[in-house]
């Protein structure tokens, strides 16, 4: 199983619970990409504003920086919602493998509707689906089906590891 694992997808997707899952079956380090938000981008997002390239580019060199720091292994989550923040990850660590949890953008909805007190209201959900760049053939990692049960993901994810 590769030990420095990024679990990405939309808002409301499952990666942090699915992460942190995954990080105490692999005894390794977790953390959850939201913690890196500079206060302007949770401001930002709060209002229901969607953030832009530049306002992801501190928070992208924070996860980045958590990456370079964790090359013994570690699982943080990040939204990786495009090909170019992936590429930056990967500048930091080489080595990342990104579990991409996708699904259906009404059941994502629900989950953020759902939330209380997280900063991501669910009127930016369509904002992220659209910003959203699939996993490409040449990429290392997985997409699961985030509507499956997180033991399930966690399972599918070590297996699939297994086989390579």
């Amino acid at each position: 199983m590769p030990q420095l694992i990024v679990v990405m997808g939309v808002s409301g997707s499952g990666k942090t619970t699915t992460g942190a899952e995954l990080a105490r079956r692999l005894r390794v380090p977790f953390a959850d990409a939201d913690e890196f938000h500079p206060a302007s981008n949770i401001a930002k997002m709060s209002a229901g504003v969607p953030l832009d390239d530049a306002d992801r580019e501190p928070w992208l060199a924070a996860i980045a920086r958590w990456l370079a720091e964790h090359t013994d292994g570690g699982v943080v989550t990040c939204s990786a919602l495009k090909r170019a923040f992936r590429d930056r990850l990967r500048t930091a660590a080489p080595a990342a493998y990104f579990v991409h949890l996708a699904g259906d953008s009404e059941v994502v909805a629900a989950r953020v509707a759902a939330r209380a007190g997280h900063f991501m209201p669910v009127a930016l959900v369509a904002s992220q689906f659209a910003a959203l760049e699939p996993l490409e053939p040449d990429e290392r990692g997985l997409v699961l089906d985030l509507d499956q049960p997180v033991d399930v993901l966690v399972d599918t994810c070590l297996t699939a590891a297994e086989g390579r």
